[in-house]
């Protein structure tokens, strides 16, 4: 993880709601040092090395969220990026490369929370437990957004059950703590309120 001069992790806030944005930015507190942008041309044209996480709108009118997060991807940064949104999530969220989902309207405390978990798996380089977080994270969100029938009747979603289960299996005996990261984890709120 970078560090900028004041020694906090760098977030960049990416909301075409100038509002949001600047509301998102400001319930970081002192913990991160925040940029603001209001779209996802602004987005691209903002990232660089120093970005430690990113905390990314999906539907913005001039470059999706999603493409936003394709071309972070595609440019090789491998920063922490946290989709938050106010649009149901689609089935489609399964094949995306982001780490973590946040339905809006966010408190504080779930920002804080899922942006603290997520910066803190990434100095142990530990790549399953970063695949069980953006696994479960999806899983999570869809349950709670989506029915049980649709769910039961996509493969993709089984699939990934199936991995998260494993992952456990694996994590559970490399950590002795393990319960009790999974249930920090799941402590935060990834559905809409």
């Amino acid at each position: 993880m970078s560090r900028n001069t004041s020694g906090r992790p760098t977030v960049l806030v990416v909301d075409d709601e100038s509002e949001v944005a600047d509301v998102l930015a400001m319930k970081l507190g002192d913990a991160y040092e925040t940029r603001v942008v209001y779209g996802g041309r602004e987005a691209l044209e903002a990232m660089d090395e120093s970005v430690d996480a990113v905390l990314l709108d999906r539907r913005m009118p001039d470059v999706h969220g999603d493409d936003v997060l394709a071309r972070i991807r595609e440019q090789g940064y491998d920063c922490v990026v946290i989709m938050t949104t106010a649009v149901d999530p689609e089935l489609n969220i399964l094949a995306m490369d982001f780490d973590d989902y946040l339905c809006k309207p966010i408190d504080g405390e779930t920002l804080r929370a899922a942006l603290d978990q997520q910066l803190d798996a990434r100095p142990s380089r530990d790549e399953r437990l970063e695949e069980f977080f953006t696994v479960v994270s999806k899983l999570e969100v869809l349950e709670a957004e989506r029915s049980p029938s649709e769910l039961a009747a996509s493969d993709e979603y089984e699939d990934l059950k199936e991995r998260a289960r494993e992952l456990a299996e694996e994590l559970d005996d490399s950590y002795a703590d393990f319960a009790e990261i999974v249930a920090t984890f799941r402590d935060i709120n990834r559905g809409s309120s």
